[in-house]
């Protein structure tokens, strides 16, 4: 019945002219496909979509499909031939349908799922995502950018798992999915590199720009959090792998100095609101402490690091973000703060320290929040 329906419709639409569809024929189109994918005829509908007589029905309304098609997915076990031909009609639609809908119908997905199922529909429209955006050529940058900051959006209210039990579980599948991200990112990555290779006046700063938010985000959630010591057992421990990325992201945009050592950096974006600009501020700095405790403590891109800079230089431009790091409540975060502390002390001689630098405000700050967390913290190892 539901078949019949939709080659019915089919058949009114193929004589049409694309300019001719009408919205009733769009709400038929939805509601017929959408029955053959609940009553289990995915194969049928498969058919359709991959007929050639069809192509220009499926790219005007083939983007309908995707929330019945993503319902359907996640109903099918995971070998069951049904939930394959689903996943062949989400390829199909991301090569045929009208990349600027799709995209449009992918992230409403995104932005539609919370709870346990925001992993799980991440990593299946990851790549029909990509697709669709290597497609666009007018505001690409910053539908990556909408795209990139939509799913960190998702992925932040979920917890971090932090002990190795919890990272080898990886319940909801969010150490599988950031490294997903980015996959997915590569592309757009590369081709900022080369366009930066093709001209030392590179000019087209948006892709760029939304790249390094992308990697902002991510420093600041997970990798804030996240456990990043070497776990004996996990042969690749996926946050360590996921930084590592996001440190050649950085690296290879020309980011990764200039972000880890700049005093006081000072980009973020003018607003009117100041609430807005606190919070703009405060992300920053915290993904900036991040940064340097991967590098500077994990070692994560030090082989890229030019060795002329002295440990006193080092220590002042770390002295901000040791003081953000210890001003917070969290263990790991705070145990980042002191490893951070020490690593850049011990790279100083005894009596080394410019007195000047003792009368700057990180200086004096530091210091009385070690003694908050000798007398205050709660935890007896810290």
């Amino acid at each position: 019945m539901a078949v019949d329906e939709l080659q019915a419709i089919i058949q009114r639409c193929q004589i049409l002219e694309e300019a001719d569809f009408k919205g009733e024929d769009f709400n038929l189109f939805q509601v017929a496909g959408q029955k053959c994918l609940e009553d289990g005829y995915a194969a049928q509908l498969l058919e359709v979509i991959q007929n050639e007589k069809n192509k220009v029905i499926i790219k005007n309304m083939g983007w309908n499909l995707i929330s019945p098609l993503v319902r359907c997915i996640f109903m099918y076990k995971q070998e069951d031939d049904k939930r394959e031909d689903c996943l062949r009609i989400l390829d199909q639609l991301a090569q045929l349908c009208n990349p600027k809908e799709l995209f449009l119908g992918l992230l409403e997905q995104i932005e539609q799922t919370s709870g346990e199922q925001v992993c799980q529909t991440v990593m299946l429209l990851l790549q029909p995502l990509q697709t669709v955006l290597l497609k666009l050529q007018n505001k690409k940058a910053y539908s990556v950018g909408l795209s990139l900051a939509m799913i960190m959006n998702q992925l932040t209210p979920l917890p971090v798992p932090y002990t190795k039990q919890q990272i080898q579980e990886d319940k909801l599948g969010l150490c599988q999915c950031c490294n997903a991200v980015v996959d997915f990112a590569k592309p757009f990555v590369n081709e900022v590199v080369k366009n930066m290779e093709k001209s030392s006046e590179y000019n087209d700063m948006e892709l760029k720009e939304e790249l390094i938010k992308f990697c902002m985000k991510s420093l600041k959630y997970p990798l804030l959090t996240a456990q990043l010591e070497q776990l004996e057992g996990i042969e690749e421990h996926p946050f360590r792998h996921f930084a590592t990325e996001i440190i050649d992201i950085l690296w290879n945009v020309g980011e990764l100095i200039p972000l880890v050592l700049v005093h006081h950096k000072d980009k973020s974006p003018h607003w009117e609101n100041e609430d807005f600009a606190d919070i703009e501020r405060k992300n920053s700095a915290d993904s900036l402490a991040c940064l340097s405790y991967l590098v500077f403590v994990q070692h994560f891109g030090v082989e890229c690091f030019p060795v002329v800079f002295s440990p006193s230089y080092l220590l002042l431009c770390n002295m901000t973000r040791i003081e953000v790091l210890l001003k917070r409540t969290e263990e790991s975060v705070l145990s980042k703060g002191l490893d951070l502390l020490e690593s850049c002390l011990l790279r100083m001689e005894d009596n080394s320290l410019l007195h000047h630098y003792l009368e700057l405000r990180d200086f004096i700050n530091v210091p009385q929040d070690l003694v908050k967390i000798m007398t205050l913290c709660p935890m007896e190892h810290m």
